[in-house]
């Protein structure tokens, strides 16, 4: 795409008011978002509100800086940015009720549409029963042809990756940073190794730090592009139980492996 038409996105995705759900139905009213910014604030007012077509009229201050940046990450290999409606977008992802308006792709972007693909999800501080259990469920997986889907968190997360890596097969790492970030930071030589077999995926611009709200919002990624979701260890109270939710609310299936039951580890399992 041209330097105009990524300008077109990332104006809608950094202008205040204008989420998603707003997003989308600026696209289906005018196309693309080079034919929303050449219609007038009026026809923006029947789509949204007065107060967002207000806000629609000011370019952000930040969008040029955004631009060159993201045009430089594109320059360099194994970089895609996705948009709704883009050919290789996830078609998993557009049979759910929140669909990232944009996702940044670093490794192979066929893997996202991938037949079989399961996500595995847990405990940042498992036990070591836990963290076994994540890696052996997803080494064997990965000899199954399915990819694993998971949060590059510490824990169950990395253990999963690692299973489906050493496996021979294919993960996907979805994330709540800009992808010009690695968190945690112990993580970097993984990452690598997840682009290079399979993909790390962000809805967040480039430059977005690891902010806490961003993480149970990318947990709808998670089980979107899953067939189903396999809950290793989670507290009662925990992102992992978001995700297992979220995955019902999809029509996804929901797994979970039980534990100990003096492991508050494994309450979440058992609720």
């Amino acid at each position: 795409m041209s330097r105009e038409v990524w300008a077109g996105w990332l104006r809608l995705v950094l202008t205040p008011g204008v989420g998603n759900d707003t997003a989308r139905r600026l696209l289906t009213a005018f196309g693309l978002p080079t034919a929303i910014w050449s219609q007038p604030p009026s026809a923006w007012e029947t789509v949204t509100n007065a107060r967002v077509a207000r806000a629609m009229q000011t370019v952000p201050p930040s969008l040029e800086a955004a631009l060159d940046r993201l045009m430089a990450w594109l320059a360099q290999p194994g970089h895609h940015l996705l948009t709704l409606g883009d050919a290789h977008y996830p078609a998993p992802l557009l049979q759910t009720a929140d669909p990232p308006l944009m996702l940044y792709v670093q490794g192979r972007t066929e893997v996202l549409n991938h037949p079989k693909m399961l996500a595995i999800v847990g405990s940042r501080n498992p036990t070591p029963q836990g963290e076994r259990n994540a890696q052996q469920f997803a080494q064997a997986l990965a000899h199954s042809n399915v990819c694993v889907v998971s949060g590059l968190a510490l824990g169950i997360d990395a253990a999963a990756h690692n299973g489906a890596l050493d496996g021979g097969g294919l993960t996907v790492a979805v994330v709540g940073t800009g992808l010009d970030t690695v968190y945690p930071r112990r993580h970097e030589a993984l990452a690598v190794r997840i682009a290079e077999h399979g993909a790390i995926v962000s809805e967040y611009p480039l430059g977005t730090p690891p902010l806490a709200a961003n993480f149970p919002q990318r947990n709808r990624i998670i089980s979107g592009l899953s067939q189903g979701t396999l809950v290793v260890e989670a507290a009662v109270r925990s992102g992992s139980l978001i995700t297992a939710r979220l995955a019902t609310e999809q029509g996804r299936e929901v797994f979970a492996i039980p534990g100990s039951i003096h492991a508050p580890q494994s309450r979440g399992c058992h609720a």
